[in-house]
């Protein structure tokens, strides 16, 4: 397909299929894009959790990145599971040699069932080495409050971890509200002015791969020539459709349905208050 933009996951791999690499290169494919990974570790996984994390080798998420950079070329790339400070400095190192400027880092702390996935030194390198490479972060509000130290409860403080956040050298921040009690409400902000986006809660449990999910369909629409506001409202369309059409399957927490999703995210007419979010 003559025209289609690469874009490069670089995260785990959940055996289960609902999250990382699995999930993202499910959502590239369907927003149209053409998508490719660096597998930073495997794990054994599915609805009720993760079992087992074999780290990659950083030799071998260098040699899968060099021969991805070199040969096919990267319009955007997105991180997730990083699991150790070593893994963070040889992408950081990668994203440089590249040049990738259509970055954005999911900062993966833990899964949805509680498990650990980065550790402490590996917070720390990314908060030194990528974070200040990144177009866009998507910290959820526990993410976003280990990040900062601010206990995060209202839209306020949301606000207020995103300013310190870009303080860390991020273009722009998205810090997600679907952990608030009450109204759920998403924020951008780009250095200068906020934008809120606003949402309807599904009730269902089967979210897993959020994350992931919104983080791949926002470096997606990066890649595709959209605005960081333009590919925010995109993303969270795509997470609507996505979310109200999970799939029940295993006995946990099943996965967002990646087929599902409505015209405004193949480049159609969406909601204006989506499309630009409402500023403040």
């Amino acid at each position: 397909m003559k025209g289609i933009k690469r874009i490069l996951t670089i995260a785990g791999s959940d055996s289960g299929g609902g999250a990382g690499i699995q999930a993202d290169l499910k959502t590239i494919t369907v927003l149209g894009g053409f998508g490719m990974s660096v597998i930073t570790a495997l794990t054994a996984q599915n609805t009720l959790g993760v079992h087992a994390v074999h780290e990659t080798p950083v030799e071998f998420i260098a040699a899968q990145f060099d021969a991805v950079a070199a040969d096919i070329g990267v319009d955007a790339a997105k991180t997730g599971m990083l699991p150790s400070a070593a893994v963070v400095e040889a992408v950081a190192e990668k994203i440089s040699q590249y040049g990738i400027e259509k970055l954005v880092v999911d900062p993966v702390m833990t899964a949805k069932g509680g498990a650990r996935l980065m550790d402490p030194d590996a917070r720390k390198a990314l908060i030194a080495k990528l974070l200040p490479l990144a177009l866009v972060t998507t910290p959820n509000i526990p993410e976003a409050e280990i990040l900062t130290d601010v206990i995060i409860a209202s839209v306020s403080d949301m606000k207020a971890a995103a300013r310190i956040i870009h303080e860390l050298g991020v273009k722009n921040v998205i810090v997600k509200g679907g952990h608030l009690l009450g109204a759920a409400t998403d924020v951008l902000y780009d250095g200068r002015d906020f934008y809120e986006f606003p949402f309807v809660r599904i009730a269902t449990k089967d979210t897993h791969g959020t994350g992931c999910t919104f983080s791949a369909a926002l470096a997606t629409a990066l890649a595709q020539g959209r605005s960081v506001r333009e590919a925010m409202a995109a993303a969270e369309d795509y997470m609507a459709a996505v979310i109200g059409n999970a799939l029940r399957l295993g006995s946990g927490h099943g996965p967002v349905n990646h087929g599902a999703y409505p015209a405004s995210c193949r480049g159609g007419k969406a909601d204006r208050r989506r499309r630009k979010g409402r500023r403040f």
